[in-house]
């Protein structure tokens, strides 16, 4: 009776020195913060509604769920299938576009996307990414690692062959069909098509432009602002006054631009600068820095 009623507090007190035994020394909780991955594409599904042809270029209206937008497509877009053939857009087709994160965005609503690449989706079975690939081909965005083999197709965008090394620290386009559930996700992919190197989205181009905005350019209220005429101008704009502002013109694009007035007309459409075009010099509208690197991205 009495054994049975000890061999408890000895098992306690068994387990209570085990546990002092662990707990010599302080404990030191470490915390870390995941290091946060900067996309360098941002992704856009839709639906294609309507196509319209101007001026060599292709704009797509699309529409995903209620919210509308359209895509701008030129010869230079890249456009393929899920399984990695090139295909034509077309009315009714579910896509996916991709285009650099840090490209200037044209503030217009429905918003406009000029796009590197658009995957449309089919009944074939396959999966298509971009993504920017390390020396060990893995993708840190998209969780992702190429294991190529033999019969891994690897192209540049004029369809000429690569090698892996030439996908290191590069941006590209994946074709495969299964993952494995690790993680990073590993996959053997059929196709692998290396984009073009991203260009800068700043007007170091355009050598005048930069002399221009660097030299002759206004602060208001924290923004930069450039004289417009003689940037449109030098961009082959058409320049027409209004009295109360200016119509610029050049091919399908037209904008019409007020002063004191942040609203501004694009083309069917409206867009939106950060701070209203005013008079700051004697017959001299000056505009947002921002609109300028558009007109640029236009001309």
């Amino acid at each position: 009776m009495k054994m049975s009623k000890i061999a408890p507090l000895a098992m306690t007190a068994l387990l209570m020195g085990g546990t002092a035994a662990f707990a010599e020394g302080p404990a030191t909780i470490v915390a870390t913060k995941e290091k946060e991955v900067q996309p360098v594409f941002i992704k856009v599904t839709g639906t294609v509604e309507n196509v319209e042809v101007r001026d060599n270029i292709t704009y797509y209206e699309m529409k995903q769920e209620n919210n509308p937008h359209f895509l701008v497509v030129t010869d230079e877009t890249l456009v393929f299938d899920n399984t990695g053939k090139k295909v034509e857009l077309k009315k009714g087709d579910e896509v996916t576009s991709y285009m650099y994160a840090n490209k200037p965005m044209i503030l217009i609503y429905p918003p406009r996307y000029n796009p590197e690449v658009v995957i449309v989706q089919t009944d074939a079975v396959g999966t298509a990414a971009v993504g920017t690939f390390d020396e060990e081909l893995l993708d840190a965005s998209l969780s992702l690692k190429l294991n190529l083999w033999d019969k891994t197709e690897l192209v540049n965008v004029a369809g000429e062959t690569v090698t892996a090394g030439d996908l290191a620290g590069n941006n590209a386009v994946v074709f495969y069909t299964i993952t494995t559930m690790s993680i990073p996700a590993q996959t053997t992919p059929s196709k692998v098509v290396l984009l073009p190197q991203e260009q800068s989205a700043s007007t170091t181009d355009e050598p005048m432009i930069d002399k221009i905005i660097g030299t002759d350019f206004k602060d208001v209220n924290g923004t930069k602002m450039v004289p417009l005429r003689v940037i449109a101008e030098e961009l082959g704009y058409k320049v027409t006054t209004t009295g109360k502002g200016a119509i610029l013109s050049k091919g399908a694009l037209s904008y019409t631009i007020t002063r004191g007035e942040k609203t501004y007309g694009y083309n069917k459409a409206l867009g939106q600068f950060v701070e209203a075009p005013a008079l700051l010099e004697t017959n001299k509208t000056y505009v947002p820095y921002e609109f300028a690197l558009q007109l640029l991205e236009n001309k």
